[in-house]
This record gives structure tokens, C-alpha cells and sequence, in this order.
């Protein structure tokens, strides 16, 4: 779905934005230009940032737990 009708930013762009690090909406601004007109879109656009960046945590601290082992 289009999240800034300004600028033409999917939520799709958001989410691979914070895969390949962004972290904030000021990043995604200066990237991206999420909010950069009107400021309509600023609400959802930071909804699904800080949604995959929770659900990106979770899924890192899952890939990146081994178990440990002992003699």
C-alpha cells in the first residue's frame, strides 16, 4: 500500500529500508522522503518502521541464539 502519496512510499519500501539498516524516522526522511510535504503519511510510516524493526529484533535474537554447551 502507498503509506506517503506525496513521494509515492510503499509500506514495502519502509520495510526494506529497515532491513538494510534504517532505524528512525528521521532516516527514513532523509532517505526515503517519508513526511517530507504534507506530513500526513507520519503516523502510519512510523507505525510499520516500528513494527518490522520489532519484528526484525525478534527474528535476529532467534537466528543469533546457539545453544551453549558444557563439558
Amino acid at each position: 500500500m502507498i503509506v506517503c502519496v506525496c513521494n509515492n512510499i510503499s509500506d514495502r519500501e519502509i520495510r526494506q529500508a529497515v532491513e538494510l539498516g534504517l532505524t528512525s524516522m528521521d532516516e527514513l526522511r532523509r532517505d526515503l522522503g517519508v513526511s517530507t510535504c504534507c506530513g500526513q503519511c507520519f503516523a502510519c510510516a512510523e507505525e510499520i518502521l516500528n513494527e518490522h524493526l520489532a519484528a526484525t529484533a525478534e527474528i535476529q535474537e532467534t537466528v543469533l541464539k546457539r545453544p551453549v554447551f558444557t563439558n
